[in-house]
């Protein structure tokens, strides 16, 4: 058996490697090998503390081992892009669900003091949150439940009646751990909790609740590594959690709001309420577009879930080489909340060897939008909202938004005039500068690479 001090220098390496890797997932050039590094440093903490400990039967764990790497590649081949955030989702999930059962199992060790006694309660608290909430969140993503808000009177006051029962069943669980009802109770209170923390969540807030359940995973992590004093749980559970909270707090600022009002305000059922915008969006013919694409100088996509759905991303590559080929300069411009969960575009079109170096961030494309001739949004709807600028009324007044009117000529990508995900009309489709090229927008694209070779 290692000793001590050899397993803990290894902990150590790992925690570098978990730290590492997520420096280096802060850069789309360099996620890559971020994730290779925080996969080594979790495989070494596996590796260590398995060999830490009297295990009774190995077969269970290398069945383990090898059930869950089936899963992940077929997962990693066959899930579609479109498909991603649910599976990011159910992720989160089953990493509540496995904190949660860490805790449970916690409980079997021959000494339980008050301390490790509050992190099992923590652990199952936080974990049956994320996994029910997960679930839901993948129910909205996947449109097996409703993506609009479940709102009904007096929500909030369950909602806080639902955490008051949990700490008061964890006070009693700390104070007599014989008794299982306790144990269930907090296992069915925390599972309802998770349940109506995410129903009231409407589908524009869905890439900040993501953030969020990735941020409670890893807590119950943190938690679980408290249960069976494992250290390194503990420090891949806080740099989980800590990162989590971070992005949530960067995507609650990308659309100008706080975290509590995207928990409580029911975004969508205002959303829903939002007048509608009367008028018609003035048609375009791929044909036709190409002779403005064909005398362009500069061009900016702004890429959204349509193209994820459309599955459009290798096309816009080709589309982004042919008028290159003509002289023209091409960038893409990112919104942090584009698509339904964080970084979802960067995935896109890392799929499609985009450049790193043409990904431009909403602050840095939007001083440059005047200068473009054209602006191309595929498949974008509530990230490039005019009404989150200019009307008061709206319910993403004071969103920043990518500002694609500003360009010389907006070329619309959509089926049709149909809101987005938000369920919010939007004035750019009917602005003077705008014009609507209506089909899918793979074939759209398409269409437009042949008129360049012909």
């Amino acid at each position: 058996m290692p000793t001590i001090m050899l397993i803990n220098l290894s902990y150590i390496v790992a925690a570098v490697l978990f730290i590492l890797g997520l420096k280096l997932l802060g850069s789309p050039a360099t996620a890559r090998r971020g994730n290779m590094l925080s996969a080594l440093g979790m495989l070494l903490a596996v590796v260590v503390t398995l060999l830490d400990h009297a295990i009774i039967d190995y077969r269970w764990i290398l069945l383990g081992m090898v059930i869950g790497s089936v899963v992940g590649a077929l997962a990693a081949r066959l899930v579609a892009m479109t498909a991603m955030p649910e599976m990011v989702a159910l992720f989160n999930g089953f990493g509540g669900i496995a904190s949660l059962l860490v805790g449970w199992v916690a409980l079997a060790q021959p000494q339980l003091d008050n301390f490790l006694l509050l992190t099992v309660f923590l652990s199952i608290l936080i974990g049956g949150v994320t996994f029910t909430g997960s679930l839901v969140a993948w129910g909205k993503l996947s449109e097996l439940l409703p993506g609009r808000p479940i709102v009904f009177r007096g929500q909030r006051l369950v909602n806080v009646a639902l955490l008051l029962a949990n700490f008061a069943c964890g006070a009693m669980f700390v104070l007599d751990p014989q008794q299982p009802l306790w144990l269930y109770l907090t296992i069915a209170l925390s599972a309802t909790m998770g349940v109506m923390t995410v129903i009231p969540i409407g589908g524009a807030d869905m890439p900040v609740i993501i953030s969020l359940l990735n941020s409670y995973s890893g807590l119950a992590a943190c938690a679980a590594g408290f249960a069976i004093n494992n250290n390194i749980l503990i420090v891949a559970g806080s740099l989980v959690g800590a990162s989590g909270i971070i992005l949530t707090r960067i995507m609650c600022k990308a659309m100008n709001r706080t975290l509590g009002n995207v928990l409580f305000s029911g975004f969508g059922a205002a959303a829903a309420a939002s007048d509608k915008i009367e008028g018609e969006g003035t048609a375009l013919s791929a044909e036709d577009a190409y002779y403005v694409l064909e005398a362009a100088q500069s061009v900016v996509i702004i890429p959204g879930y349509g193209m994820a759905v459309a599955q459009a991303q290798h096309v816009v590559k080709e589309l982004q080489e042919v008028l290159q080929q003509n002289g023209c300069e091409v960038v893409y411009a990112i919104h942090p909340v584009a698509g339904r969960m964080p970084g979802h575009m960067n995935v896109l079109l890392a799929e499609a060897d985009v450049s790193y170096d043409l990904l431009l961030e909403m602050d840095d494309i939007n001083p440059r939008m005047e200068t473009f001739d054209v602006a191309i949004v595929i498949g974008a709807n509530d990230v490039v909202n005019t009404a989150a600028r200019d009307t008061i009324s709206s319910p993403i007044f004071g969103m920043p938004i990518i500002n694609a009117d500003y360009a010389r000529s907006v070329f619309v990508l959509k089926r049709s005039m149909a809101s987005g995900f938000a369920g919010l009309d939007n004035p750019l489709f009917y602005g003077k500068n705008s014009r609507m090229i209506f089909g899918d927008a793979k074939e759209t694209v398409n269409k437009l690479i042949r008129e360049f070779s012909t």
